[in-house]
């Protein structure tokens, strides 16, 4: 007893274009032909069949797969090989699920490097740009340490002063938000002193990773602002100064 091609692809679950492709790709052997040309299948290419559907609903590749060849073999290696890259893609896709959980529940951007979806939500639009940019310049623990200093951060009025803060803002301006922004700044880092350990967490060192983070708050925010950051840095130095000498 033969069978078309047709009558073996339903017998085996599969297409007609399946079996067609697995003869081009030399997964299948080609049958004999009747004395009007049409293929004639038996068990054997039934057997194979099934066995290549098998292999491939386990995730085998079909260049896999022809290794094997028609023998009994064992694909023992192989299949530890998926059997591990199935238990990454399934500790990515958990991952990324407990992502989107806080997401949802906290509704904040999405746009946020892994682990930041319980702090960003007050972030600005720079301030989620700047953030994403740390995750390529911060190894881990520095990216843990700028979580944690945003988990302690909370909004203030100086930070909408800032943000509302306008590129033309005059020179008084810029001085009184320094002014009160620096204690506020001051009382952060106080409260993450992981934050002075920075430098020592730029993934290639500090020169190539500073002037990213230079081009990024030149690009990211105003000149009126970038000039309030370098006065609030200037003034927590005189601070560091000073205390320093007190000690």
């Amino acid at each position: 007893m033969a069978w078309s091609t047709r009558e073996l692809a339903e017998l085996a679950g599969t297409t007609v274009k399946a079996v067609r492709h697995y003869h081009e790709v030399g997964l299948l052997e080609e049958p004999e032909r009747a004395s009007n040309g049409y293929k004639q299948y038996r068990i054997q290419h039934l057997v194979r069949l099934l066995r290549i559907k098998r292999l491939a609903e386990l995730g085998l590749p079909l260049s896999q797969i022809a290794d094997l060849g028609d023998a009994e073999q064992r694909p023992q290696e192989a299949l530890q090989v998926l059997d591990a890259e199935l238990a990454a893609t399934i500790e990515r896709l958990q991952r990324v699920r407990a992502e989107l959980r806080v997401i949802l529940r906290h509704g904040t951007p999405v746009d946020l490097p892994e682990g930041f979806g319980t702090v960003g939500a007050h972030l600005t639009d720079a301030d989620r740009a700047l953030v994403l940019i740390y995750s390529r310049l911060f190894d881990e623990a520095g990216m843990d340490t700028v979580r944690e200093m945003l988990r302690t951060a909370d909004r203030t009025p100086e930070d909408e002063d800032f943000e509302a803060l306008p590129a033309d803002a005059d020179e008084e301006a810029r001085r009184d938000l320094a002014e009160r922004y620096t204690p506020q700044i001051r009382h952060l880092l106080r409260d993450n002193p992981a934050v002075a350990t920075l430098g020592a967490q730029l993934v290639g060192g500090p020169g190539p990773a500073g002037r990213t983070l230079g081009r990024a708050l030149n690009e990211l925010y105003n000149p009126a602002q970038v000039d309030v950051l370098r006065r609030v840095n200037a003034l927590l130095a005189e601070d560091g100064s000073a205390a320093g000498q007190d000690g």
